[in-house]
Parts: structure tokens; C-alpha cells; sequence
């Protein structure tokens, strides 16, 4: 039996609208579905978005980690240090090899365009031995460049080549054919994995990408959001039609459904099947204000985003609200969190960060040392382990306090630009039934995180009080 490898980039088409809560989320899914390779795109902000890579490592043990390099030389370095802590770490070259890709992409001619092929495959396989090159928008490329660049690629050092249909033009038994033709033409490819990845802009890319591992591929790029090859179809079709055509996967098909709607679900997918099951992450994230909102419908949107305020911290949130809106036109339920966050229900400080440490790697299970001031006892600490940094410092706190809260959203974002960007948390805590939030600043993201998280647990300990 062939084994297909199946790398899911539902992160890469969705990572913009997703929260860090939800985005790790799905990858605890993935990775419990055991897909071969969870990929990720170009690291944009260095603060947030490899400290998510980092989190994500500490729990994600059997699959690849793969991280796109964008198109230049510092992207690998950025790609590198994301994946510092991953135990299976890989590094997705991906460029353009269509004359008009190279030229409006990446300004570049064909033979420049090699020598950054060789180039960014060469600097990831000095610290990566995991190295892919996606030759994206291959079927429209010049025959012989597509082969001279799979080929540069090979020599460089990669481990897989993907062949990307980005048109998603070809009709599957063409592009089918024209893998392999590549593979015919192309001796080297014994040597490394063959991958494919297709566009569903014609609802043929499940067919395409099926015949393919049959014949020449044994890795598929799928997703659960729409565009592409569907993780769940795909997977049905390997369950369904493997064994006549000597195909199997990893993937635990028992789970895959329950997973699927899952993600589904966080990514506000339905399909005709789960048309009528309530999303349980609401639109309140598509709801926007604007400059011409009085106070009443400030307090109502509070009010759906589940905060019960009072009418003195609804004025205070409808001010900052207004300040708000001399800078930009709307104002969405993120930004109105964060008012709340800072200006609603502001108690005494029960607990006060005095000091914390991590240790956290590629080989261990992260741990926080958490030391905090209490009001009425002076110093506790606590120690825990956990998923992650951050996930390993609120445990450290839950343990001080006694007390385990839902969590029911967190957010980072970068405030300023730089090596010294400064990062904003904002932690959502419920507890019967209400609503409460901290935030925090810092350079620091796990000590934004935390203070964040102690902010919303004071509002909790004085209400209980």
C-alpha cells in the first residue's frame, strides 16, 4: 500500500481572521486528526506570530510544523527561528514560476529567479534538514524553466517539491498527465517526495488531486475552508477507494467528522449537513460601530458581546468609544473589547505579578514559575505545566488562586512596530455566567499575557468578595 501524505493549510487561507485561541485550537484538531503536516504562512509579525509557532511546538508531536519562508532570504531566517522548538520542523520555500508571477511577484527574470530558488533552499537546509519547494502556478510555467527550477531545487538540498495548479484550469486527467510528464522528465525526483497542490476554482480539484497519488504524488495540500482539495473529501476518498487502488493515510478516520465540523465551525463553514447546528462562535466579531452611535447603542453591543456593565462603566466605555472613533470610521467587537478591558469594572488589585519563569523547548513540556502579591497574605507562588508558555503560566495562577476559570477568549496583537514592538493581551474569563476581561501591555507577550489574565481575575475575586 502507497501512504499518502496529507499537509492541511487551512491556516494559511484563514490565520487573518482567526484569534491566537482559535488558531491553536485548530491545530490541536489537526493534530489529533494525525495529519502528516500542519503548514503555516510567512511569519508577518515576529512578536505574535512566532511566539504562536513556539506554542503550538510544545504540543505538537507527531506532525510537521511547516512554516512558509515568503520570497526573500530574511523570510528563512524568520521561518528558522519560529521553528526553533518544533520536533518536526520544515521550512516551505514557495515561488512563483509562471513568467508572469516571477515578473509582477517577485520582479524577476528566469535565470534570477533560479538563483533565488537555489539561494532560499540552500540557507533552510543549513538549519533545517526538512527544506519544500512549492514551484507555485507550475501549470502555467515554461516547460523547460518548471524543470530547471524543480531540478535547482533538488540540487539545493529540498526534501519534497510541490507542484501547485494555482489556475486550477487543467482537467484532472491533464494535470494528472503533466505530473507526470514532470516526473518522466525530471530523474531527480526519485530521489525526493512529490507533492501536489490544486485550486478548486472549477470544482475538479478533489479528482485531480486523487488521480495524481495514484499514479505519480504521495502528498496533497488540503483544507478545511473552501478553495482547494477538502480535507474531509479527500480523506473519504483514501477510506473509501484505497484499497483498490493500493492507497492508505495516517489519518484517524473515526475522528474525522466530529473534527472537521469542529474547525468548521470555529472558521464559520457550514455545509447543507450542519445548515441548522448553532455556530458557536457568533458574528459578534462582523459587528461594527461607527461615529454616528449613541451610548445606548455602545451598551447594546456590550451587551451582546455577553459583558453585563453598569450604566457608570457604560459611560466610561461610550468616552473612550468616542475617542476611538476621531481616529478611524468603525470600531469592532475586538476594539470594544479592549475599551472594556481597560476601563470597565476596575477593581483594587487583589493580585499583583511580582516575577515569573519559563522554561520551555523542543524536548520538554513548557513550565512556569509564577510568584504574585497577594493583598490580604503578601507573597504566593505557584509552579505548573502546561501547553505552551502561556498556557503553563495561567495554570501557575489557577493553582495560587484555587480557582479554574473558563477561558473563553485571548488575543495578541502588536501596538507598535520593531525589534521592541510592544504587545497587547486581552484575556476573556467567564464565570457564572458573566464576562471578565483583562488586558496587558509589554515587549514581553507572556508577560502581557499574564497580566492580562490577573486583570480579569481580580474583577472576578472582588465580585465574589
Amino acid at each position: 500500500m502507497k501512504n499518502i501524505n496529507v499537509a492541511d493549510i487551512t491556516l494559511c487561507r484563514n490565520a487573518s481572521t482567526l484569534s491566537f485561541k482559535e488558531k491553536i485550537e485548530i491545530v490541536r484538531q489537526l493534530e489529533k486528526l494525525n495529519i502528516n503536516a500542519i503548514e503555516l504562512p510567512a511569519i508577518e509579525n515576529k512578536k505574535t506570530d512566532i511566539l504562536f509557532v513556539r506554542t503550538i511546538s510544545s504540543f505538537v508531536q507527531n506532525g510537521i510544523i511547516s512554516v512558509s519562508a515568503g520570497m526573500n532570504a530574511e523570510g528563512v531566517e524568520y521561518a528558522l527561528e519560529a521553528l526553533s522548538a518544533a520536533k518536526h520542523p520544515r521550512v516551505r520555500i514557495e515561488l512563483p514560476v509562471s513568467p508572469v508571477g516571477m515578473e509582477y511577484t517577485c520582479h524577476k527574470k528566469a535565470p534570477k529567479m533560479l538563483e533565488l530558488i537555489s539561494e532560499m533552499v540552500s540557507k533552510a537546509k543549513a538549519s533545517c534538514t526538512d527544506v519544500e519547494f512549492c514551484a507555485v502556478d507550475a501549470t502555467r510555467a515554461e516547460e523547460q524553466f518548471l524543470i530547471d527550477a524543480v531540478k535547482a531545487a533538488i540540487c539545493a538540498g529540498v526534501s519534497l517539491i510541490t507542484i501547485c495548479d494555482t489556475a486550477g484550469e487543467m482537467m484532472p486527467d491533464e494535470f494528472a498527465g503533466f505530473i507526470d510528464d514532470i516526473k518522466a522528465k525530471v530523474s531527480e525526483l526519485d530521489k525526493v517526495s512529490l507533492g501536489v497542490s490544486c485550486e478548486d476554482k472549477n470544482g475538479m480539484a478533489n479528482a485531480a488531486a486523487a488521480i495524481t497519488v495514484r499514479d505519480s504524488a504521495d502528498t496533497v495540500k488540503t483544507a478545511v475552508s473552501s478553495g482547494t482539495v477538502s480535507l474531509e473529501i479527500f480523506a473519504e476518498t483514501i477510506k473509501n477507494c484505497g484499497n483498490n487502488c493500493g492507497l492508505s493515510s495516517q489519518i484517524k478516520y473515526t475522528e474525522l467528522r466530529r473534527i472537521i465540523r469542529q474547525i468548521s465551525r470555529i472558521i464559520k463553514i457550514t455545509d447543507e449537513a450542519d445548515a441548522s447546528e448553532k455556530i458557536e462562535y457568533t458574528d459578534s466579531n462582523t459587528l461594527y460601530l461607527d461615529k454616528s452611535d449613541d451610548s445606548t447603542a455602545v451598551a447594546a453591543m456590550t451587551q451582546k458581546l455577553g459583558y453585563d456593565l453598569s450604566e457608570e462603566d457604560c459611560e466610561k466605555v461610550y468616552e473612550e468609544f468616542k475617542k476611538l472613533t476621531e481616529k478611524k470610521e468603525k470600531v469592532g467587537a475586538r476594539e470594544l473589547d479592549a475599551i472594556i478591558a481597560a476601563v470597565a469594572l476596575q477593581v483594587p488589585p487583589t493580585y499583583k505579578l511580582i516575577s515569573y519563569i519559563i522554561n520551555t523547548g523542543n524536548i520538554i513540556t513548557a513550565s512556569a514559575q509564577v510568584k504574585l502579591f497577594k493583598a490580604d497574605t503578601g507573597e504566593v507562588e505557584g509552579v505548573s505545566m502546561g501547553d505552551g508558555p502561556i498556557d503553563a503560566a495561567f495554570r501557575a495562577i489557577e493553582q495560587i488562586t484555587g480557582s479554574h476559570y473558563e477561558l473563553d477568549d485571548f488575543q495578541i496583537q502588536s501596538v507598535t512596530e520593531g525589534r521592541e514592538a510592544m504587545g497587547c493581551a486581552l484575556v476573556r474569563l467567564r464565570e457564572g455566567g458573566r464576562l471578565y476581561s483583562g488586558s496587558g501591555i509589554s515587549t514581553d507577550i507572556v508577560g502581557a499575557s499574564i497580566n492580562a489574565y490577573l486583570g480579569a481575575v481580580n474583577k472576578i475575586v472582588y465580585e465574589e468578595a
